[in-house]
Parts: C-alpha cells; structure tokens; sequence
C-alpha cells in the first residue's frame, strides 16, 4: 500500500474504502475535533503493521489516540465494513484476471494467545499453551478468500463444512458469480468420509491428502501457497500473536490483513 509521509494508504485508496464507512452523526453537545476516518484507519493500519500496542501509537504521526483508532476498528467490524471491503476487492481482482478458481487451498495455523480469551484453546503443538488457530481457503496464487477462528485445541476437519460453505460467490466477469473452485486442496487433516463427501455435492474435486498412502515429497505440490499466505499474515506484526482478548478486534485485524494483501495484487494499487 503507497504512502505519502506518514500516512500508511494514499488518499486515492481512502476514496475507494469511504463509501463503505458508516457516516458520522455529529453529536449536538460539541466536545473536541473527531479524528477523521481517513486518519483513524491509517493508525489503524499502523498498528497492524508493526504490531505495538495501541495505548503506544505515537502521538506525533496525527492519526489520533490508540484507543481512538481501535474503537473506530470496532465500530467497523460491527458494520460490516472490512468484510464489504474484502469481497470488494475479491470482485475486482477476478475482473482483472488475477483470480485463479482452477484450485484452491485450505490449511490452519495456530498462534500463541497471550491474555486469553474467546475461540482460544490449549495448543497440541505448543505444549498445551494457549492459543488460537486460525482457518483459511486462499485461491490458486495464495489470496485469501475465507477465513474463520477457532481455539488452538479444535481439530481442522471441524471447521471444513462450515468453511467451504462461507465462501463467496465473486462478481467481475460477466455471467454468473463464480463460487466454487474446480479443486481443493488439503492436508491429512482432512482425510475424512465427511469431508470429501462434502465437496463431491458442490461439485468440487478433493485432492485431499491420504493417510498411508501419499509421500510426504508430494503433499505440498500445491498447498504451499496457503502456507505461504499463513507466513504473509504472520508478517503482520499484530498478528504474530493473538494480542486481543475480543475475538471480534481479532478477526477484524485479519480481514483487514487480508484486504492489504488482495490490494498487492491489484495493478491499479501495485
């Protein structure tokens, strides 16, 4: 994402994400300036990028309080604005033919989850700490499509169903919405029955990795982009560690980590 002096996103990318921001009632009693939105989600952003606690947002840069900006990600969040934001971009991605259905990978990664909280569990991996896990299916090139967050103690295959399920059918060509991709792709996590009848009825081929049966030289032929996409959000210094106890400003950081990464595939904003 460009920036100009301090700011972490241009003005001309502002323009782009404003008409899906909830407009400001002014309350009628004064009180001092509001920070504007275009400032509030550059500290926002800042906050994400390099991952310090919002109490310690500098001041100097004009983007307001921490706490400001992190009640505005709130607000946000409740309206549905990154999620807007990212099908937005998912949408113009395809129709600048950088969207590629033809497979599509799935695969969780846990994180450590410091002050506990919702959709955290005792990590199998980490010695039993805590930790949250977080669940995503990106497309051929490793843009995220869907993501959901469970605790660290919460199998993969438990989410398929539901994940699958929540993916968006994506405009920008004409005809139909496209939805569904030709393949998915996933560990042996997901050697199940259930999860491959799953696919079969919405007409998407498993290539699910078999247990006993696949060398482990072949498994990551193709869903190595999703681990990829897993190192991307890690470089996201708000996201190395689950930091937020509510899980709602948890998930609001990763869609909006999610739309920064969609924003680099976009020429327009390259």
């Amino acid at each position: 994402m460009g920036r100009n002096k301090n700011k972490e996103i241009s003005a001309a990318l502002f323009k782009k994400i404003e008409p899906l921001l909830p407009a400001f009632v002014a309350s009628t009693k004064g009180g001092r300036p509001r920070v504007s939105d275009e400032m509030a989600l550059n500290g926002v952003l800042f906050v994400l990028r390099t991952g310090i606690p919002w109490e310690e947002l500098p001041q100097e840069l004009g983007f307001g309080s921490g706490m400001t900006c992190w009640r505005r990600l709130r607000d946000w969040r409740a309206a549905g604005v990154w999620h807007e934001l990212h099908l937005k971009l998912l949408n113009e991605l395809r129709q600048a033919d950088k969207l590629d259905f033809s497979r599509f990978s799935m695969d969780g990664a846990s994180v450590p989850e410091p002050p506990g909280g919702a959709y955290t569990g005792p990590s199998p991996t980490d010695r039993g700490k805590l930790g949250s896990k977080r669940h995503f299916i990106t497309e051929r090139q490793g843009i995220p499509v869907m993501f959901c967050v469970t605790g660290a103690n919460r199998h993969d295959s438990v989410v398929f169903d539901e994940l699958v399920d929540a993916l968006p059918s994506i405009v920008g060509k004409r005809g139909r919405p496209r939805r569904w991709p030709g393949k998915l792709h996933a560990d042996k996590g997901y050697d199940y029955a259930r999860c491959r009848a799953h696919l079969k009825r919405r007409g998407i081929k498993d290539r699910i990795a078999r247990k006993g049966i696949e060398r482990n030289a072949r498994l990551g032929r193709h869903r190595w982009v999703v681990e990829r996409t897993h190192a991307w959000l890690a470089a996201f210094g708000k996201l190395r560690t689950r930091f937020e106890r509510r899980v709602d400003i948890h998930v609001a950081l990763l869609s909006l980590a999610c739309c920064v990464i969609c924003l680099r595939s976009l020429p327009s904003f390259c």
